[in-house]
């Protein structure tokens, strides 16, 4: 939990500091939106500014940009990042990519586990032996449900950071960022891939955890 609030933490301290440097070329991170995914040849993604701050993020399911406030409007370093991440996420759905792809078709599963977890969870604070459950069992199903978090926490990662050399990529050839600016997008995303990076971490722990503490109770 710590490293994860450094990380945070240290993620809006650079999107702040980066968000102070403008961009040569005026343009918002809507216009660098739409221009991504025109460059791309992607004519059915639309650029939509949604409320709330880093709450940007592609919906594969209505085809949507979606950038928060600052971003949408943004004339910054942190809004060109931000803006190419999410169109990143828009090529790769585009060119079906494998990683994305499998990562899609696990939301229903992670859905579901979630709400399993949940559930468990209730049941173990007001008391398993009230509903005659086997705590064995209970663990058990605990650990498959984490497990499918897990496996969807990891697939996140190469999605993150290959949406991420994909936004990299496109600012500097378009020379939209440059110079020491394309060091500060650089910056700013690699602390954005860091967080998914500590969840991915952090479910793997969990799941070890869980997994430790079913063994140990076989033991007894």
């Amino acid at each position: 939990m710590g490293v994860g609030y450094f990380v945070q933490w240290q993620l809006k301290k650079r999107f702040t500091l980066y968000g102070e440097v403008l961009l040569p070329s005026g343009m918002t991170g809507r216009q660098i939106a739409e221009r991504m995914l025109a460059d791309y040849g992607i004519n059915d993604v639309r650029v939509i500014s949604v409320p709330g701050s880093l709450s940007d993020h592609y919906n594969p399911a209505d085809k949507t940009v979606n950038l928060s406030p600052e971003v949408y409007s943004g004339q910054s370093v942190s809004a060109a990042a931000v803006a190419a991440h999410e169109c990143g996420h828009a090529v790769q759905h585009a060119t079906a990519y494998a990683w994305l792809t499998m990562r899609s078709k696990m939301v229903p599963m992670v859905n579901f586990s979630s709400q399993i977890m949940n559930a468990l969870f209730l049941l173990s604070i007001l008391g398993v032996a009230a509903f005659q459950w086997n705590y064995g069992l209970m663990i058990q199903l605990i650990i498959a449900a984490q497990a499918i978090l897990t496996v969807f926490a990891l697939i996140t990662l190469p999605v993150e950071y290959d949406a991420s050399n994909r936004a990299l990529v496109w600012l500097e050839r378009t020379s939209i960022t440059v110079g020491m600016q394309q060091d500060q997008a650089k910056d700013a995303l690699k602390w954005a891939a860091r967080t998914y990076l500590v969840a991915a971490i952090a479910s793997v722990t969990q799941l070890v955890y869980y997994i430790m503490l079913y063994m140990g109770r076989s033991d007894d």
